[in-house]
Formats: C-alpha cells, sequence, structure tokens
C-alpha cells in the first residue's frame, strides 16, 4: 500500500524558468521526505515544462499536472483534485522555502491539531 504523504505541497507553475529550478530544489530538499509535490503547468510557453518533466524523472514524488493556461486559481484546484496528503501546502513557483519549513509547519499543525497555519515570510528583492 502506497504511504499517504504528510503534505502535498502544490505549485501552479506558468512561465516561470528563471526561478523554477530554485524553487523546486528547495522543496525537493525538505528535510520533511513523506510529501507529495504536485506541480500543475498552466501552459507554459517557455522552458518551465521542460524544466518540470527533467525533475519529475529524477524525483518520483513529483506529480506533473498539465493543462492550458486558465490561471493559478484553476491550476492550485487541479492539484488539489489529485493531493493525496494530510495537509495542503501552496507554493507560488517564483518562490522557494527553507529546507526545513514544511517540517517545521507539519509538527506545529499537527501538535496543535489546527485546520490552518499562517507564518512569516521574506520578500526577496532581485536589485539588493
Amino acid at each position: 500500500m502506497d504511504m499517504i504523504p504528510k503534505v502535498s505541497i502544490i505549485i501552479p507553475v506558468y512561465n516561470v524558468e528563471k526561478y523554477l529550478k530554485e524553487c523546486l530544489n528547495s522543496v525537493v530538499n525538505q528535510t520533511l521526505k513523506e510529501i507529495e509535490i504536485i506541480c500543475v503547468d498552466d501552459g507554459s510557453t517557455d522552458n518551465s515544462l521542460s524544466i518540470l518533466e527533467e525533475y519529475a524523472k529524477k524525483d518520483n514524488r513529483i506529480n506533473l499536472l498539465k493543462q492550458e493556461n486558465s490561471g493559478a486559481g484553476a491550476a492550485r484546484n487541479k492539484g488539489l483534485d489529485s493531493a493525496r496528503g494530510e495537509y495542503i501546502y501552496f507554493l507560488d513557483s517564483d518562490d522557494f522555502l527553507e529546507l526545513n519549513a514544511i517540517e517545521i509547519l507539519y509538527n506545529q499543525i499537527a501538535k496543535n491539531q489546527a485546520d490552518i497555519c499562517f507564518f512569516k515570510f521574506y520578500k526577496y528583492n532581485q536589485q539588493t
């Protein structure tokens, strides 16, 4: 029987080839390994789909879904339809996580039996 992931990480992707590898590296290298990574390509016209396919070949936790361009909300919903995790985490494809972020979030939400969790974030400025 397949393991039920502790967290399903849903990443809507549209034309973010410049940032996508950093995003995916931050997810596949999380300290919490019991995750599924659902990437939904939203009809990208750049190299994003190729990058997703490359990562999906290397990591069997990545589930790659494709759709015609319908927007980030529709992509998130498509990801939700296939999510199997105990909890859901939405990550934008131009963002990245600290390598222990999902483990910390999971432990806190499980400990407190919470339905939702909010946390601080840092805004990254490319110019500075």
